[in-house]
């Protein structure tokens, strides 16, 4: 399928573009940090837990002041979630792993399903089926978090690997807007 993108978007490609470079990088480091924390919620892994949702505050922000377009109104309800989560995963850091494992995965069903509708709303920019396959993925990966919460030993490794999977999804988004920027 084609994209036609509009001056508007062309302009907006190279921001999200290297916006989601820097979120491949971040998450790729930030997973490699938890699993060096170890399987033990320590203070270096609460710390990492409430990094991660604020690290998305920031990069919403980011997006929402480059952005000129109708999907504004969901980086406006994920930087809410994600203040609201990075709050919540504080509190849970202090109960231990199971509690975390339930905000993050509330999180991640709540924000997997902002991913997917501003992505579906930036389909003509180019580049945004990673983040559409990203969002949805996030809302079943949610979904088992929250069902980890109860096995008999819960464990952050599952949320290493989901944070790596984003960043590989920001990275090929980023990829893909590139060569839609340079075909438009």
């Amino acid at each position: 399928m084609s994209t036609i993108a509009t001056p508007t978007a062309i302009g907006f490609a190279p921001v999200l573009r290297r916006l989601y470079f820097v979120r491949f990088a971040f998450a790729i480091v930030w997973a490699a940090l938890l699993v060096v924390a170890g399987r033990q919620l320590g203070p270096v892994g609460a710390v990492l837990v409430v990094l991660y949702p604020l690290f998305d505050v920031a990069s919403a922000v980011v997006d929402a002041r480059a952005s000129r377009s109708s999907s504004r109104w969901g980086l406006y309800v994920n930087i809410a979630i994600s203040s609201l989560a990075a709050i919540g995963l504080g509190v849970a850091a202090t109960s231990g792993i199971p509690a975390v494992l339930r905000v993050w995965g509330a999180w991640a069903v709540v924000a997997g399903i902002v991913q997917l509708v501003v992505a579906i709303n930036r389909r003509t920019l180019g580049g945004q089926w990673p983040m559409m396959l990203s969002g949805g993925l996030s809302v079943l990966a949610g979904t088992s978090f929250v069902l980890m919460a109860a096995a008999p030993e819960p464990s952050l490794a599952s949320v290493a690997g989901y944070a790596t999977l984003g960043g590989i999804f920001f990275l090929v988004s980023a990829l893909r807007l590139g060569g839609a920027a340079t075909r438009n």
